[in-house]
């Protein structure tokens, strides 16, 4: 008779059964639920609300601005992840407890901080508006704070990859006469390539549902300033529930595409390193 294998949690039914119940209360109700009351409007309606001159305007600097956040988040964060791991300097550990910092701070605390920064009698503001750089109350500020809260997700994702990059090959590389730049093209980027990409991906993503420490430091000017997740919330306190659930929608959409590439840049990442 056959030894049951040892299994320190429960069955598979059981464990399966739990997990399916908290998913689908805390993800797929939800979504259920708004996608039953789109589904409460006319086509016509919801492409009216979901695309009217104010919309667009909001997903422009929406998507506009969490792009270059991520492509921020991009350069710097792979620099930052790369300093962090292949050098040792006094401050190493604690640098590296601040990269999780955007994860701790409450984001509407992020954004107050932030504005009161870039503001004119801010400690950064004080010198950077007399030269025309404005980062409080315009969309340069939009930026700053979506860079702000996404750039874990660069680092944190990268950091694993370059520990486990072997030293031997890039010696090995300069041995054979590679320079330090035809190293990099040839030997480190190509195995940090798709590692920076779901990076990437995870940081647009992330600031595209952004709300709390956008709030303060763009001044919700309408055509302007103001994100689609603030738009949103305005019309849900003008009782234009319609409204809100069309632009809901939309983010949703856009934000099932980015989690859809993110999982096929972790496949092709896998293949890769394999």
């Amino acid at each position: 008779m056959a030894a049951k294998r040892f299994n320190v949690l429960p069955g598979f039914g059981l464990t399966m059964g739990i997990t399916l119940f908290f998913l689908s209360a805390v993800v797929l109700f939800p979504f259920a639920g708004l996608i039953i009351r789109t589904l409460g409007i006319s086509w016509g309606e919801f492409w009216k609300l979901a695309t009217n001159a104010r919309a667009l305007a909001a997903y422009r600097l929406t998507f506009l601005a969490s792009l270059g956040a991520a492509l921020a988040n991009a350069v710097f964060g792979t620099l930052l992840a790369w300093v962090l791991v292949r050098y040792e300097f006094p401050g190493r550990r604690f640098l590296d407890a601040m990269v999780d910092f955007p994860f701790a701070l409450p984001t509407a605390v992020a954004g107050l901080t932030l504005a009161n920064l870039f503001s004119k009698n801010g400690w950064l503001g004080w010198f950077l508006v007399p030269h025309g750089i404005e980062g409080a109350y315009t969309q340069l500020g939009v930026v700053i704070a979506l860079t702000f809260v996404g750039m874990p997700f660069v680092v944190r994702t990268l950091q694993p990859v370059i520990e486990s990059l072997e030293r031997d090959v890039e010696e090995a590389a300069a041995t054979l006469g590679a320079g330090r730049l035809r190293t990099f093209a040839s030997v480190i980027a190509p195995s940090l390539l798709p590692a920076i990409l779901t990076g990437f991906s995870l940081a647009f993503a992330r600031a595209i549902g952004e709300y709390g420490s956008i709030v303060f430091i763009s001044g919700n000017v309408p055509f302007h300033t103001e994100i689609a997740p603030q738009l949103v919330v305005v019309r849900l306190e003008q009782y234009d529930y319609a409204g809100a659930i069309a632009l809901a929608v939309v983010l949703l959409v856009f934000a099932f595409v980015l989690l859809a590439a993110v999982n096929l840049l972790e496949q092709w990442a896998s293949r890769i390193q394999n």
